[in-house]
């Protein structure tokens, strides 16, 4: 195995400290299971079951949240678009605006 090696550092006071020494270790053996009781076994999974009334309300509360999508975009889509049509109006007017000035009416 790899053994860092700690270098010995003077400490300001002059005490040096030593070097560490790994201690032996000895090898555990594993104890057998002398009682022969068996693992713990896990709970099945519990499958969800839908029954025609749950799948009625899941389905309802699916089309409810694509409803609700589709109205928030078409409303953003629907404001860029006024939003879009109002600033080509004023580019319009300030147009005829400058052209008048221009020609000192």
């Amino acid at each position: 195995m790899l053994r860092p090696h700690v270098p010995v550092n003077p400490l300001p006071t002059g005490i040096v400290t030593p070097p560490i020494q790994p201690t032996p270790t000895t090898a555990i053996e594993p104890t057998a299971n002398h009682d022969r009781t068996p693992a713990p076994v896990a709970p099945a999974r519990t499958t969800v079951q839908l029954t025609p009334g749950s799948a009625v309300a899941l389905a309802a509360g699916g089309g409810a949240v694509v409803l609700v999508v589709g109205a928030v975009l078409v409303s953003m889509l629907l404001a860029v678009a006024i939003t879009g049509v109002s600033v080509a109006l004023i580019a319009v007017v300030l147009r005829l605006l400058v052209r008048d000035m221009q020609k000192g009416r």
